[in-house]
């Protein structure tokens, strides 16, 4: 198998020096419409799929974003491994404005959305207790060094509904008795997702502001947020920029099973199930089917 890896996050992400063959493809979905087209190309030998998160524009808000759409229009186009980039707040001091954090835990508390590619007729589940893949997130730490970015390895992301900021209160909440290191409104349900169509996931915070926790900060002020995104989009090119001499062009199995996450998942029996979902579902669970 052919490793393509996909990244989903802002659109100065995909200016990246050295993109072959870059052209805008729509790719149709049964879960709707994703954010926007997917560039596609090849960096380095290794096939790329960059999808803007919100759509160029940033027309979707984080509870708009089609995130099944999303997943399974890149699993469409044969991708293997997504990297999500986002912007976060955080919660630690150590973990300041213009670094990125390799998250490897998520506390979910967003609630306006749908959070599996199964329902009924076809009842699923999989394991997020690691929700994102070692090998990775490992390979986008090292590709944060090389690119001499300040990267913390390992956190927990509190993700939020939005789209306004929290309050003092809540951000307290979620530094000092939930134990979260940075507070983001995208990375979920899209890490679930991903784990139901099979794909390894890895997700990059790049920490714009400290929340509303820290004293010396106040609260969130967009106008500091937007100046210290345009230096994380020069930062995240670099790193994305590496990942294809890191992982390589052969895809093996996954050591750590992202790839065979429905192995034993699907609970509805066999005469059971709803064709309509099963074949909105080719894709996704396709394997298993």
């Amino acid at each position: 198998m052919d490793t393509m890896i996909g990244v989903i996050g802002g659109s100065g992400l995909y200016e990246i020096d050295g993109l072959e063959g870059a052209t805008w493809v729509d790719v149709d979905s049964p879960w709707g419409a994703p954010s926007d087209q997917i560039l596609t190309g090849t960096l380095n030998g290794v096939k790329m799929a960059f999808l803007p998160r919100h759509g160029r524009g940033h027309v979707h808000s984080p509870t708009t974003v089609p995130y099944r759409a999303n997943i399974d229009a890149l699993k469409r186009l044969g991708v293997t491994d997504v990297i999500s980039v986002s912007a976060c707040g955080s919660f630690r001091e150590e973990m300041a404005p213009g670094d990125f954090v390799v998250v490897d835990q998520f506390i979910d508390r967003t609630f306006a959305r749908e959070k599996s590619f199964f329902g009924t007729g076809c009842v699923a589940h999989v394991s997020v207790a690691h929700p994102t893949c070692p090998r990775l997130s490992d390979a986008c730490h090292t590709a944060a060094k090389d690119a001499g970015i300040t990267v913390h390895k390992g956190g927990t992301y509190l993700a939020m509904e939005g789209p306004q900021f929290s309050s003092v209160a809540e951000s307290k909440v979620y530094r000092e008795s939930w134990g979260c290191d940075v507070i983001g409104m995208t990375n979920m349900p899209e890490a679930k997702l991903a784990r139901e169509a099979e794909l390894c996931y890895a997700s990059v915070a790049m920490i714009t502001d400290y929340d509303s926790w820290h004293p010396d900060h106040g609260e969130v002020d967009i106008n500091q947020i937007i100046a210290t995104l345009t230096g994380n989009a020069d930062k995240g090119r670099a790193l994305v920029s590496r990942l294809p001499a890191l992982l390589g062009a052969d895809r093996t199995p996954c050591e750590h099973g992202c790839d065979r996450a429905l192995e034993f998942a699907i609970l509805t029996a066999p005469d059971k199930r709803d064709p309509a979902l099963l074949a909105k579902l080719d894709v996704v669970a396709g394997r298993v089917l």
